[in-house]
């Protein structure tokens, strides 16, 4: 990764067992992605010379931490010099400008019916309410790591850092269509000023389901079939991937939702087989 530029700069020992991420430097959307891909396929070439797996399967384990993929996203200017998500004037005091406010409603506007997308397979919903660090309800929050989409901490004078986090992908996605989603997404609301929620300040999996609904946090989708319920309602989702490649991603998800569905699990024999 040094060697072809990225800029990596971090690599830590995460929750589970084996479990690490990685970190490297930004760039464009289209750049980005093509470095995702070539990571994975650095990880599994690596691994499998040591007789090992390498996976980016979202919750291999059920005892263990799931497997997400943090996206970090902001604007520039055209000429690419120009940050438009920082501000000195931010009566919130997270250094954010108004046009990033309106960008991270729009994301949390459509974050429902994006997830299916964001969170491709049957088994990416057991990390979302795995009870992990996954984020399981469309929150926003300064620093807050229990929210879908966090404000890091604000650095004066560094506007190059000013961002937004969305932290409902996870490693199975497409990255070339989850941030042409994101990107889309943010750009609405920019585009018609949409109105940015009530911060989340509390650890949202700590608050009830009373407490939730009264605050008007929304869950994500349950499972594969809730969420490709909600994806074929949005225009948004149409608009960006193309007719074909939205009808095609829901076909493909639907199927895999069928099959699924239709196995007989370890659960189900291990829990029902000696006593029914």
């Amino acid at each position: 990764m040094d060697a072809m530029g990225w800029g990596n700069y971090a690599n830590d020992h995460e929750d589970a067992n084996g479990q690490f991420e990685q970190n490297f430097q930004y760039a464009d959307a289209l750049t980005t992605s093509d470095r995702l891909i070539i990571l994975r396929l650095m990880m599994h070439t690596l691994a499998r010379r040591q007789g090992l797996y390498a996976t980016f399967m979202p919750k291999p384990f059920a005892d263990k931490t799931g497997n997400g993929l943090h996206m970090h996203l902001s604007l520039w200017s055209a000429d690419g010099d120009e940050p438009l998500f920082e501000t000195d004037h931010d009566a919130r005091g997270l250094g954010l400008s108004e046009l990033a406010y309106q960008f991270l409603g729009g994301v949390l506007d459509h974050a429902q019916a994006l997830t299916a997308i964001l969170c491709p397979t049957v088994n990416s919903y057991k990390r979302i309410w795995g009870g992990d660090e996954a984020p399981s309800y469309v929150t926003w929050g300064h620093n807050n790591r229990s929210a879908l989409m966090r404000v890091p901490l604000y650095k004066p004078g560094k506007g190059q850092s000013a961002r937004v986090e969305y932290r409902g992908v996870d490693s199975a996605a497409n990255p070339y269509l989850a941030y042409s989603l994101l990107l889309a997404a943010g750009l609405k609301g920019i585009e018609e000023g949409y109105d940015l929620p009530r911060e989340a300040e509390d650890d949202v999996w700590s608050l009830t389901e009373r407490e939730r609904t009264s605050l008007g946090i929304k869950p994500l989708p349950k499972n594969l079939n809730d969420a490709i319920s909600v994806a074929e309602d949005s225009e948004l989702l149409a608009e960006t991937l193309g007719e074909q490649v939205f009808d095609f991603f829901l076909r493909n998800k639907r199927a895999e939702w069928d099959e699924y569905r239709g196995q007989v699990s370890a659960f189900e024999r291990d829990r029902m087989l000696p006593v029914l």
